[in-house]
């Protein structure tokens, strides 16, 4: 937890500041049992009312300054707390923004989510509770301790009796406590991952009936939270009554001897009423600390869970310096291609080598599972390959940052994805400062103006989130305008034609062809009709290359492409 900390560093003002004043309040703690004790001993014994009204009213001003100085130690205490967590929270979105897909499907979204978000929490209020205790539990404890022996020394031992008995109890409830904190946060993730698989997956539940298969899934992983929640509960929960138990059993054993020493006039009776006062703050004070020792090993197991992901080293790295930074023409190349996700037994692509141009148009086809989509996820490094090389204008994807790569590639994926607010938002998504003349052009080529002018708003009209409100034939083609508002050197086309009716897709190629003319790109299709006017063709089975070349070229020489084409086209029409 203390690697985290390094992030107070703009807020070290503010947490002197709280330290200060949080010295002040302890102080003035310590000094009212003084008062009261001058106030019964001289005061009320002697009967002295000016000396009572004095010291009395001395006392109300020590008290309000006290109360004074905790509330501005309190809103100072909130105010660097949630700063640092906004600091910390910014730091890990931006971190795991720059995460290879690997590093995603290595932590889990559902974790990232909790760790983002509950994680961080957890630390918070531990900041918080450790700015308010760090000085006055340790003052009032060795403050309290000092005045009492000066009080009396002899009735000190029971004081120094008792403290060994409170530490045990912490340590003890602290160890067994530790391990279940642990789980707990892991069955909170499972609990998170349940839930969001629930509800982005509601269709498919509902359309086969397994709602109450789903609640049943949910209700199991939150009994699972809630009883390791009980149990830890449970051992935290004895630590309280132990010590009020100590605390009062101190208190009588004080009052006890107390009574025998002011009978044998060894103490007077204000002494022992300070005293008491000190005993129950020196109490009090590992009171505190032992709320401490609860918080910290919940919050120790969220503070490794956010380093784990701020330690996190992209597989992606990008070079020291990066000496093509400028505009790619787009001369691609994959040169004995081989890649494997993390885990796999057997590479998913194996000695892939083609090349190609600006102008020119590849496509790729092949089975399901034959490595299409990971193919092209290699170009913008979504990931990286094990072996061979992909080079950009005989450049090494490698040795360029990769915002400078992605700055020259426009991409529209495979799953549809759109965001909340309006549609010439998600378009201009593309490129930030798009006129709306070019949002009108790349919609007009995407072939979705016709959708978009038939809403109440237009452009302005809203998207909801995830585009709930749109189908997908007009998600892909709302996905297709925003890769198109950016002029990029190179253009993907992750199966992003597969919800388009013939007539769309056709008109949509052609469109394409004069837009993207200076570029080069890419398009994985399943449907052959889609990519039988590509430059090249190229035809993966289980991730090895099958064959390559135009469609014609193909018929004469690739059984799987001629297989493909007829599971789908009439002779005519392959002809």
């Amino acid at each position: 937890m203390m690697k985290l900390f390094k992030f107070l560093k703009p807020y070290r003002i503010p947490i002197i500041v709280i330290l200060v004043l949080t010295l002040l309040q302890s102080l003035s703690q310590l000094f009212l049992p003084a008062l009261m004790a001058n106030v019964v001993d001289k005061g009320i014994v002697n009967g002295d009312i000016s000396y009572i009204v004095k010291i009395g009213g001395f006392m109300l001003l020590v008290a309000a300054g006290g109360v004074v100085f905790s509330i501005l130690a309190g809103f100072y205490s909130s105010k660097v707390s949630m700063g640092f967590g906004k600091i910390i929270r910014e730091k890990m979105f931006t971190h795991i923004e720059n995460f290879s897909l690997q590093g995603f499907d290595k932590v889990g979204a559902s974790s990232l989510i909790t760790r983002t978000t509950n994680d961080i929490m957890q630390v918070q209020q531990v900041l918080t509770m450790m700015l308010k205790v760090l000085i006055m539990a340790p003052m009032m404890f060795i403050g309290g301790i000092f005045i009492a022996v000066a009080t009396d020394a002899a009735m000190s031992l029971i004081i120094i009796a008792v403290v060994p008995i409170i530490v045990a109890a912490i340590i003890v409830v602290a160890k067994k406590g530790l391990p279940l904190f642990k789980a707990l946060q892991k069955k909170l993730d499972r609990l998170n991952l349940v839930l969001r698989e629930g509800l982005n997956g509601i269709r498919v539940i509902r359309s086969f009936n397994r709602t109450t298969h789903e609640r049943n899934r949910f209700n199991e992983a939150n009994l699972d939270f809630a009883n390791t929640a009980i149990k830890v509960n449970k051992i935290m929960a004895t630590l309280t009554p132990i010590m009020m138990f100590v605390l009062n059993f101190s208190i009588i054993a004080i009052i006890w001897f107390g009574s025998i020493r002011i009978s044998n006039g060894n103490l007077q009776v204000g002494e022992l009423m300070a005293f008491i006062q000190y005993a129950m703050q020196i109490m009090f004070s590992l009171i505190m600390s032992s709320m401490m020792l609860i918080m910290i090993p919940r919050a120790s197991v969220s503070a490794s869970r956010i380093n784990e992901v701020l330690d996190t080293v992209s597989e992606a790295k990008d070079p020291v310096e990066d000496k093509h930074g400028r505009r790619l023409e787009g001369f691609v190349e994959f040169d004995h291609v081989t890649f494997s996700y993390p885990g796999a037994e057997e590479p998913v692509l194996s000695n892939i080598s083609f090349s190609t141009k600006p102008g020119e148009v590849t496509a790729i086809v092949g089975g399901t599972g034959a490595g299409k989509s990971t193919l092209i996820n290699l170009l913008p490094r979504f990931y990286d390959v094990d072996h061979g090389t992909i080079t950009i204008d005989g450049i090494d994807t490698r040795d360029m940052s990769q915002s400078n790569l992605r700055n020259n590639i426009s991409f529209a994926p495979q799953k549809s994805v759109l965001f909340s607010g309006t549609i010439a938002d998600n378009i201009r998504y593309g490129k930030k400062m798009a006129t709306d003349k070019e949002v009108r052009k790349a919609a007009d080529v995407a072939q979705v103006s016709d959708f978009i002018l038939e809403t109440k708003n237009g452009f302005d009209s809203v998207i909801a989130q995830k585009g709930a409100n749109v189908s997908g034939g007009q998600k892909q083609r709302l996905s297709i305008a925003r890769a198109l508002i950016r002029k990029a050197s190179i253009y993907i086309f992750d199966d992003s034609f597969s919800a388009l009716d013939f007539k769309t897709d056709a008109k949509l190629r052609a469109s394409l062809q004069e837009e993207t003319s200076d570029s080069t790109v890419f398009i994985v299709a399943q449907r052959i009709s889609t990519v039988m006017d590509a430059d090249q063709i190229i035809v993966l089975d289980h991730g090895e290359m099958a064959g390559v070349g135009t469609h014609q070229e193909l018929m004469e020489s690739c059984e799987i492409y001629q297989e493909i084409v007829s599971s789908q086209l009439s002779e005519e029409e392959t002809a």
